[in-house]
């Protein structure tokens, strides 16, 4: 994300102007604009005219339009936000009150604007701005045709490449074209892995599938990666760990991630702590209840009580209307945060 203007006063009014570069960036985005925001961006509008004899002729026009957002929807499989809200600002093109939807998506500039920054607005922006909050882990989970490449980050998954090939069946007599489409297979999922990949940053990657494809996978990506003067050195092919999944779908790298073994390996990565801690929280709820708690009210005892280690939260819960239950979230995780929680 990059940061082009700031205003802000915590706990105040203010405003940041930002371009979305990244999917992650959109998922950030998200999670900062709530009904009641101003948000100004560029935008396409159709215009009708009428001419003088009674006919009409309509175009599309390019305009910047200032809203205030009464709808939110995300499209995460577009990388893109749709805000529905009304003109406040007058504009030629577009009546004050009419309303108009903004479309937000990577590379394009936009104002937002809050009459109240709170605390976990300030520190989604500064997650969203900090380059060190980048992926730390790769994966990808593969069977034979199909094949997600993956970036785990604390906030999602990014689903950087699909590959989806049509790969001849083994047959008596003719496995050769069998053999011919898996290498095509290999080597498209090799170019995506390289592509999209940076070595220099990510500290694990998972190759994960059934049978030995993941193996089959690792050494025609080496020799690719060889071919193409891309060399992957001994430190990074430290990285790799290979792994079991039932299947080249995104939905595989759940089970993936379940393992104890990959749970292990990915103990210092950013990517993990948030599944590390629901983990506990479950272990916690079978073995020992009385130190595990859950819901609003319960968790506000626990904290009463000065008793939190770990506290967990779902982003739904701060994307609230109801402006009264943020505040309530927000000011629990502000209370924890003062006693060390």
């Amino acid at each position: 994300m990059k940061l082009l203007k700031r205003g802000i006063e915590k706990n105040g009014p203010g405003y940041v102007t930002l371009v979305p570069e990244e999917a992650e960036d959109m998922w950030h985005i998200y999670n900062l604009i709530r009904v009641g925001d101003v948000v100004r961006s560029k935008t396409i509008r159709k215009v009708v005219t009428e001419t003088a004899t009674g006919t009409t002729s309509s175009q599309r026009m390019h305009t910047v339009l200032t809203v205030s957002v009464e709808s939110i929807d995300f499209d995460p499989g577009a990388n893109a936000l749709h805000l529905k809200g009304r003109n406040i600002v007058e504009n030629d093109l577009v009546k004050l009150g009419a309303y108009h939807t903004l479309d937000l998506e990577p590379n394009r500039q936009f104002t937002l604007e809050k009459t109240e920054w709170d605390t976990i607005d300030l520190e989604r922006l500064d997650t969203a701005l900090d380059p060190a909050a980048q992926a730390d882990v790769a994966a990808i989970v593969l069977h034979e045709g199909l094949a997600n490449v993956c970036l785990l980050t604390p906030a999602m998954t990014l689903v950087r490449a699909k590959i989806d090939m049509q790969i001849p069946r083994k047959r008596k007599g003719f496995t050769s074209q069998h053999e011919k489409g898996i290498q095509r297979f290999l080597d498209a999922v090799s170019a995506a892995f390289l592509r999209h990949v940076n070595l220099n940053v990510i500290k694990c990657v998972l190759i994960a599938s059934r049978g030995f494809l993941k193996e089959q996978f690792l050494e025609h990506l080496l020799q690719y990666a060889d071919a193409q003067g891309k060399k992957i050195t001994t430190e990074q092919r430290g990285k790799f760990m290979l792994t079991h999944s039932s299947s080249g779908f995104k939905h595989a790298l759940k089970e993936v991630l379940e393992d104890p073994a990959v749970a292990a390996r990915l103990a210092d990565t950013k990517a993990q702590g948030e599944v590390k801690a629901l983990n506990t929280f479950f272990e916690l709820m079978s073995t020992e209840p009385d130190r595990a708690f859950y819901g609003y009210k319960h968790v506000a005892m626990a904290n009463a009580e000065q008793a939190i280690d770990t506290l967990l939260l779902s982003d739904s819960l701060f994307r609230s209307q109801d402006l009264a239950t943020r505040k309530r979230y927000v000011a629990l995780v502000e209370s924890v945060r003062e006693q060390v929680g």
